[in-house]
């Protein structure tokens, strides 16, 4: 049996980088499913797990990493997807989610074979880490509709990519954990 859980990716942002403004935009439309897909995981009991970069603060840890992006200009993004007491916490510091973490024992350990990803950047983090579980033979579901992206064409080529040459499941947030 096939278990899956839920990945969610730099959603605990302070929003105070370069492209910054070109971003918000796409998390206020991806917030809602992102919320949607949190709600519908935990009702499911799946392990939902934050994958998120560490602003370059290597002595923080979660806590302060949600402090400083709930800070941030746009702390109304992040309080409504901030992590429970259930969820897993692990921290980035590349695209990735899998350079460098112990993303991979850790779904060792849960038994995990499926991710769905939502978060941010669809033509960056989500796509590097796509690739990343399908060359470690994960099966990956996109939830098309909360994915923010910086560039619409490059995340549009970005989701084409990843379903043609990775093999992954792109559908809509109500289609994602099934």
């Amino acid at each position: 049996m096939v278990k899956t859980a839920l990945v969610v990716i730099d959603m605990i942002n302070a929003y105070d980088h370069e492209d910054a403004e070109l971003l918000v935009p796409s998390v206020k439309r991806a917030l809602p499913p992102v919320m949607k897909l949190l709600e519908q995981a935990r009702e499911r009991d799946l392990p939902v797990i934050y994958v998120n970069e560490n602003f370059g603060k290597w002595r923080s840890h979660h806590g302060e990493i949600l402090d400083t992006a709930l800070a941030g200009p746009h702390a109304d993004l992040v309080e409504p997807v901030r992590p429970d007491e259930s969820s897993y916490f692990i921290v980035k510091a590349r695209h990735s989610i899998f350079y460098e973490t112990p993303l991979t024992y850790l779904l060792g350990t849960l038994d995990v074979s499926h991710l769905v990803l939502c978060g941010q950047v669809t033509e960056q983090c989500v796509l590097y880490s796509a690739l990343d579980a399908h060359i470690r033979h994960l099966t990956v579901t996109i939830a098309r509709d909360a994915v923010a992206h910086i560039h619409q064409d490059l995340a549009d080529a970005a989701l084409r990519m990843m379903e043609e040459n990775m093999a992954a499941r792109i559908v809509p947030t109500a289609q994602a954990l099934d």
